[in-house]
């Protein structure tokens, strides 16, 4: 049996194998030589101290080969014949539920309004160049659902929510690099999701399964509270008794339609705020207590919390080295989000800062009924867009001006292609929102020297961290509390926060599905 040890290394000794194998030789009290393989388990980086380490935990082969882990497959079966469940989204929760059926023996088909990762670079290209926003296929609308073209991490701080190393394996078997079974916050990167989701749609169809691109949902039928199937866009109707709604957090028709028939939905809390950006290098000096990081350190990321005047204000979605992409969903609102590619090789780094909201803040929007929160958020997106000038720039603004009640007289280039508007982005939100940000980002300053400055450029709004609706259902049956057949799942309908937790969400429903299928 290999011997499993854990160390703290320079980060130049984790990152070149032989300085390592010695290392861990001196350790062992062994010949270097005599180590035939040292696998890595675990790694994470401990910047506490001035000087920084690699944590890493290992499997030390000293006296025996060592046999590299092929991951594979699960055994999937022909299900070109077999009973029919509809899944609504091809997000993550709808792929890995799709992929849990056909393990099973059901036949999935999967309904997704926009298009396959290929084209959607299209229309991605459009709201970036060109300001058009195709309200079918987005950053948030398409094959693979927002996480596609928005990031691709695939870090949970949930372990209760299921197998996290079976999803992260999973994405390993269609592609990824296995470093994300090693990594303490793994990442694959908006350039290489494409192609690995793109491998889960052909295993979908390769045994049987469909999967619709451009196919938009307009209506489910029910019949004695129970699901019979959908109609779609082009009148099409689809039937089947077993419907998994896997839409994401920003699908606001299908909120819309299940409150039109009825079906109960309730408003749910959620964050808002302005994604933040920073040149790399300072965020590195600030994190690696270090003037230059070196080349064996990753671009720094950030994670902070505080409680400010009785409401969370945090870091969401943090992307080192990454970009802010344009993430609209209709034409007349802004919205903002981040990633970064595999490498994380840009020179800026941005994270959403973002205050907790509470189901009081929804109050003038209570007309409204459940869909509260969701007209809040939309006022937010329709204020942004009309303050910017109407098009896909989005309001920004330095930070310390922001704290400082004044419009910036400039705004220098930043990685929001559309490009920006110099506003006071007390305009953008209510005063309990702004009154908040403002305070949140002096003390955010005092825990992160250096943090607060006219460097780091604001642009509002940081909108569709989650979903504003919850879709309530029964905790063991997974089913829709009034609604037999209808199974909510995944971020839009608030029960994940995430690519991997809407994942072994996915997974879960498509269990309890197959368990009532007659």
């Amino acid at each position: 049996m290999p011997r499993e040890i854990q160390i703290q290394v320079a980060p130049e000794v984790a990152a070149q194998l032989p300085l390592l194998t010695a290392h861990i030789a001196q350790l062992m009290q062994v010949k270097p030589d005599e180590i035939k393989h040292i696998a890595i388990i675990k790694r994470s980086i401990d910047a506490r101290q001035k000087a920084v380490k690699i944590n890493l935990k290992v499997a030390v082969y000293w006296n025996e080969e060592y046999v590299e882990t092929k991951f594979k497959l699960p055994e999937y079966k022909d299900v070109s014949n077999a009973q029919e469940v509809i899944i609504i989204g091809a997000g993550p929760a709808g792929l890995f539920a799709a992929l849990q059926l056909i393990e099973l023996g059901v036949k999935p088909i999967v309904l997704e309004r926009g298009k396959d990762v290929q084209e959607r670079r299209r229309d991605l290209k459009a709201i970036n160049r060109d300001h058009i926003v195709d309200e079918d296929s987005n950053y948030c609308y398409g094959e693979g659902g927002a996480g596609t073209y928005s990031d691709g991490k695939l870090y949970t701080r949930s372990k209760k929510r299921g197998d996290v190393d079976r999803i992260l394996e999973l994405f390993v078997a269609f592609g990824a690099s296995d470093e994300i079974l090693v990594e303490a916050h793994p990442h694959i990167g908006t350039n290489k999701l494409p192609k690995i989701i793109k491998a889960m749609r052909e295993k979908i169809i390769e045994y049987g399964g469909q999967v619709l691109f451009e196919t938009r949902v307009t209506d489910i039928l029910v019949k004695n509270n129970e699901v019979q199937g959908v109609v779609t866009q082009n009148n099409d109707t689809i039937h089947a008794s077993k419907i998994i709604l896997a839409t994401g957090h920003s699908a606001r028709d299908i909120f819309e339609l299940l409150d039109r028939k009825k079906i109960f939905i309730e408003a749910k809390p959620f964050a808002l705020g302005v994604r933040a950006e920073h040149p790399q290098s300072l965020i590195d000096t600030i994190q690696y207590s270090c003037d230059y990081r070196g080349e064996y350190l990753p671009p720094a990321p950030y994670s902070i919390v505080k409680q400010v005047a009785g409401r969370g204000m945090y870091s969401f979605c943090m992307c080192p080295g990454g970009v802010i992409a344009p993430c609209a969903t209709s034409p007349g609102e802004v919205v903002t989000n981040g990633w970064s590619p595999s490498k994380r090789d840009q020179e800026t780094a941005n994270s959403g800062i973002v205050v907790e909201l509470k189901l009081e803040d929804f109050k003038p929007f209570e007309k409204f009924g459940a869909l509260a929160g969701m007209e809040f958020q939309k006022s937010i997106e329709q204020q942004a867009w009309h303050l910017a000038g109407e098009t896909q720039r989005v309001p920004a603004q330095r930070m310390i001006d922001f704290t400082q009640s004044k419009v910036s007289s400039d705004i220098p280039k930043t990685s929001y292609v559309p490009g920006t508007t110099p506003v006071e982005l007390g305009k953008v939100f209510p005063d309990f929102i702004t009154n908040t940000l403002r305070q949140g980002f002096v003390e955010f300053g005092k825990s992160m020297r250096g943090y607060l400055t006219n460097e780091a450029i604001l642009h509002a709004p940081e909108s569709r961290t989650s979903s504003p609706v919850r879709i309530p259902r029964d905790n063991y049956s997974l089913e829709h509390l009034e609604i037999k057949g209808l199974y909510p799942c995944g971020e839009g309908a608030g029960y994940a926060g995430g690519i991997i937790s809407a994942a072994i969400d996915g997974e879960k429903c498509a269990l309890k599905c197959v368990e009532t299928l007659s």
